[in-house]
């Protein structure tokens, strides 16, 4: 298939061609010779045009069908109370016991809610990012007669009545009692979520204490990002800021983060082009150079929390929580992929070897955090990318690399059919200059439709959630 000639539809279209060739030069035949070449060459530039349109509406249709498909089978899994589809399956919930928290890590770390971004005042420009929870399902304790534990982040309100729903299920006449959401009274220590509406404190309206372990799993259930079963008294729970959610729904890299070009220059990912060969890594873990078919996401003017990963080498990957990084398992001899928030300080990357040119396991000296303006996503052929010297993959949101690959398989082969025909400007007669302007901006349409897709295909255990 390396050549036109094999494609059904290019030997069509060479049929077609040669019939109106012959047509032409039996009604023209008293005509100059430059006027029949002229009307065949434009002709000819048609039916290619027009040939190129079937085939890429013909992907387009084959990868939605692709989206579709898994819709018509049930669900192996549900996605938590009251949601995901398919028929509901009852599960052994256990309840938490005093002083647990889930997951058993430092609240302010990015695996759990995430650092502070700063308290929210009522004279605060972010002050409009709160939303007021009026939920008849929830009682809210208020004391304080501001309205302000109706305040809260749009992800806090999300889990928050999910949470009420189970509740009622749980225990019915029972409802969610919140004591406490935003905090403009400084109430609580210096490093607290509630000053920025991100946690609130719960327990149940007729305050049976024996229900507050399971509360506190039906929270996590819900989908809070930590929760803690802190005091006999109530349950606290906490949630990631909103504004780093959206690193829940792509993988992304900063605009300053460079590859290689086959060429051995080091170019931007801000200015990286389609088409570009760039450093990237082969199934076998070796360094071989991928051609840049597509951006998946690509938006210089957002603003994005990242995660920094240092290695012993002094190589540093700055990626979004949920995008994917290769992790050399040693005592396995394998190499797996982890979302970025989840490695550790002394996990084995592969980096790049300056002298060698080959990728070396180089061990993770400090995971930090940090917020930057703008995000990329290229995709290679291959599915991964060297960034910064540190091989990465080029997927996101998932836990699995092989299954990312085949789901972006149609966007590779509409790259390869577009491959075999003329480039558009090669059917005008003056290319079109396409400026940094023009450049996509946003998710694209095929990634943005796998990513809706997943919450309902995908069991919860596979996703970045």
């Amino acid at each position: 298939m390396d050549s036109i000639s094999s494609v059904p539809w290019a030997s069509a279209a060479s049929v077609t061609c040669l019939s109106l060739d012959a047509k032409c030069h039996s009604s023209s035949s008293k005509s100059n010779s430059s006027s029949v070449s002229a009307t065949l060459e434009s002709q000819t530039m048609r039916h290619i045009a027009h040939t190129q349109r079937c085939i890429s509406r013909l992907t387009s249709l084959m990868a939605l069908l692709l989206l579709v498909l898994p819709l018509s089978f049930t669900p192996a899994h549900s996605c938590g109370p009251g949601r995901g589809l398919g028929r509901h399956r009852a599960r052994n919930l256990y309840p938490l016991v005093l002083k647990q928290t889930i997951p058993n890590l430092s609240e302010l770390t990015n695996s759990a809610s995430g650092p502070m971004e700063g308290e929210i005042r009522r004279n605060s420009p972010k002050f409009k990012d709160l939303v007021p929870n009026y939920n008849r399902d929830i009682l809210f304790r208020d004391e304080e007669g501001t309205g302000a534990d109706r305040f809260m982040s749009k992800r806090c309100k999300e889990k928050l009545n999910v949470l009420a729903y189970s509740v009622m299920n749980e225990w019915p006449g029972v409802r969610l009692l919140v004591t406490e959401s935003w905090d403009e009274e400084y109430q609580h220590g210096p490093e607290s979520l509630h000053y920025e509406g991100r946690a609130v404190t719960i327990a149940t309206s007729d305050r049976d204490q024996s229900k507050y372990g399971m509360l506190a799993r039906l929270a996590v259930e819900a989908g809070f990002d930590w929760v803690s079963y802190v005091s006999r008294r109530h349950i606290y729970c906490s949630v990631k800021s909103d504004s780093s959610i959206s690193s829940h729904v792509h993988g992304c890299f900063t605009p300053e983060s460079t590859a290689l070009l086959e060429s051995g220059v080091q170019k931007p990912l801000g200015v990286l082009s389609i088409g570009d060969r760039v450093l990237s890594m082969a199934a076998n873990g070796q360094a071989v150079f991928s051609e840049v078919i597509l951006f998946m996401d690509r938006n210089l003017e957002q603003m994005q929390n990242f995660v920094q990963l240092h290695t012993d080498g002094g190589a540093v990957l700055t990626v979004t929580p949920a995008h994917l990084v290769s992790v050399w398992q040693p005592e396995h001899q394998e190499l797996t992929f982890v979302f970025a928030d989840r490695v550790v300080e002394k996990n084995q990357v592969l980096v790049r070897d300056a002298e060698t040119g080959e990728l070396r396991p180089q061990r993770v000296v400090r995971v930090g955090s940090v917020r930057s303006k703008g995000v990329v996503a290229p995709l290679t052929r291959e599915g991964t990318i060297v960034v910064n010297s540190v091989a990465a993959s080029c997927y996101a949101v998932i836990n699995s690399q092989s299954l990312a690959h085949w789901g972006l398989a149609p966007m590779r082969l509409l790259s390869t059919m577009e491959a075999w025909l003329p480039a558009k400007e090669q059917l005008h007669s003056s290319p079109k200059v396409v400026t940094q302007g023009e450049r996509q901006n946003g998710i694209h349409w095929y990634a943005n439709a796998l990513y809706k897709v997943k919450d309902y295909v995908l069991p919860q255990s596979w996703r970045h959630d």
